[in-house]
C-alpha cells in the first residue's frame, strides 16, 4: 500500500524523482495514465495489468464504458527510473496535469497520485474535513 506525501520539482528535461519508498513497490518500470481530478495515477504493472483486465471486461456497446477505457489507455505511457531515481514524465501527461515545475506525489492505496502543486492545494481542501467525515460515516467508516 502507498501513503505519504512528497514535494519535488520537475527538471528543465521533464524528469521527475520518484521518492525512493514508492520506488521499492513499482519496481523499475511502471504505468502512468491521466487520472481523475486533473492528476495522475501510476501503477505497479501488476496493478495496471489487473487495472487493464477490469477495463477488457466493460461492455464495447457501451459509450460510457468505451469512454472510459479510452480515457485511462490513450494516454498512458510505461516509464522507466533512471540510476538517480527520477522517470521522464511524458509530455502528453504533463500537459494533461497542469504540471510544470512544483510537484507533488502522494500514495493513495494501490497506486500513487501526481499532482502540479497548485493542482493539488485547489482540489485538496483539507478545511472542510469535518464535513466529509460526516459523509463518510454515511459510507460506514
Amino acid at each position: 500500500m502507498f501513503m505519504s506525501e512528497y514535494n519535488h520539482t520537475l527538471d528543465t528535461k521533464g524528469r521527475l524523482i520518484i521518492p525512493a519508498k514508492f520506488r521499492e513497490v513499482l519496481g523499475e518500470e511502471f504505468v502512468i495514465s491521466k487520472g481523475m481530478d486533473g492528476c495522475l495515477f501510476v501503477y505497479a504493472n501488476d496493478d495496471w495489468n489487473a487495472f487493464e483486465q477490469k477495463l477488457t471486461s466493460l461492455p464495447l456497446i457501451n459509450k460510457e464504458a468505451r469512454q472510459f477505457a479510452r480515457f485511462f489507455l490513450a494516454g498512458a505511457a510505461t516509464v522507466e527510473v533512471d540510476k538517480q531515481g527520477r522517470i521522464l514524465l511524458p509530455a502528453n501527461l504533463r500537459e494533461y496535469a497542469g504540471i510544470d515545475k512544483e510537484v507533488v506525489s502522494v500514495g493513495v492505496f494501490s497506486r500513487v497520485e501526481i499532482w502540479s502543486k497548485e493542482r493539488y492545494l485547489e482540489n485538496n481542501d483539507f478545511d472542510d474535513m469535518d464535513e466529509i467525515a460526516d459523509h463518510m460515516a454515511e459510507l460506514g467508516i
